[in-house]
């Protein structure tokens, strides 16, 4: 059983390093916000009355597909890498801040939906990585 469970981690760590490359900061903001805003949104849906289970799967399947789309960003940096055109990351960390951006904006809408007030400072933030003045 530990030899499995060895090899179920080796083989995890491998997959993510390919999908992935180097682990970094901003993939841990990313999974950290992606958390808060499911659980925020669970918390949301449960004030209004509009908890379901349909709704959390449908959640859950978003949020997987945001690593999906981050990990095929991450491949497309590869491929350009390999046939000559040095991106430096670049599509993978433009995708892994417009997910990070929804997040934070979704999060807050969760919390408004939750009548907590959302702090001015908070709302100016995500304007400026919206792109906004």
């Amino acid at each position: 059983m530990e030899t499995l469970i060895k090899w179920s981690a080796a083989v995890l760590a491998a997959a993510v390093s390919f999908l992935y490359g180097e682990w970094s900061m901003l993939l841990s903001i990313l999974l950290t916000l992606v958390v808060i805003d499911y659980v925020t949104g669970l918390v949301a849906a449960g004030v209004s009355g509009e908890i379901s289970s349909r709704n959390g799967l449908t959640g859950i399947s978003r949020k997987i597909f945001i690593f999906v789309m981050v990990a095929v960003a991450h491949l497309i940096d590869t491929v350009l890498v390999e046939v000559g055109i040095e991106s430096e990351a670049l599509i993978f960390m433009a995708a892994i801040i417009f997910y990070i951006v929804n997040e934070l904006i979704s999060i807050t809408e969760n919390v408004g939906r939750i009548g907590l007030p959302v702090p001015k400072q908070i709302k100016q933030a995500i304007n400026i990585l919206k792109g906004g003045d």
